[in-house]
C-alpha cells in the first residue's frame, strides 16, 4: 500500500473515502460475519465516510457524511496524512455514479451484502430501533 504526505484534492466529480470496513463484523444482536470479499459471496457494497470532493461535486452529501459504495467500485487503498505527525488513514477513491446512497450519520446496524433480503433486513433494522 502506498503512502501519501501532504494535501490531496479529487479531480472532477471525484470522491475520496476513508472509514471504510474490510474484514469480519458484528451485527447489533451479536452475530459475526465474516469477511470472505472475493471467496463464497463475492464483494458487496461498503459504507465509507466522505473525506474529499472534487471542484465538479454537485450532489448534495458532504464531507463527513457517509455513503454507500457499489461492490467493487473503489481504489486500492493509500495510506495518506496530511502532517508527518499525525496517524496515517487508508483512503479510497471513487466515481460519484458508484454511489447507491448516503446517510449524515454512520450506519451502525445496517450490513448490505450479497444474498441478503434487504427490505427484510431494513423493516427488522426499524423495529429494532423504535
Amino acid at each position: 500500500m502506498g503512502k501519501v504526505i501532504g494535501k490531496l484534492r479529487p479531480l472532477r466529480d471525484k470522491i475520496i473515502v476513508h472509514n471504510m470496513h474490510f474484514g469480519e463484523q458484528r451485527s447489533s444482536g451479536g452475530i459475526v460475519i465474516l469477511g470472505d470479499d472475493g471467496k463464497d459471496r463475492g464483494i458487496y457494497p461498503r459504507w465509507g465516510q466522505v473525506y474529499a470532493v472534487g471542484p465538479d461535486h454537485n450532489e448534495e452529501f458532504t464531507v463527513g457524511d457517509w455513503v454507500l459504495v457499489e461492490h467493487g467500485r473503489w481504489t486500492r487503498g493509500i495510506e495518506y496524512t496530511e502532517d508527518v505527525e499525525q496517524e496515517p488513514k487508508t483512503i479510497r477513491m471513487v466515481d460519484n455514479n458508484c454511489i447507491l446512497m448516503w446517510a449524515n450519520e454512520k450506519p451502525e446496524a445496517v450490513n448490505i451484502a450479497k444474498g441478503v433480503d434487504v427490505p427484510q433486513a431494513v423493516d427488522a433494522y426499524r423495529l429494532e430501533n423504535k
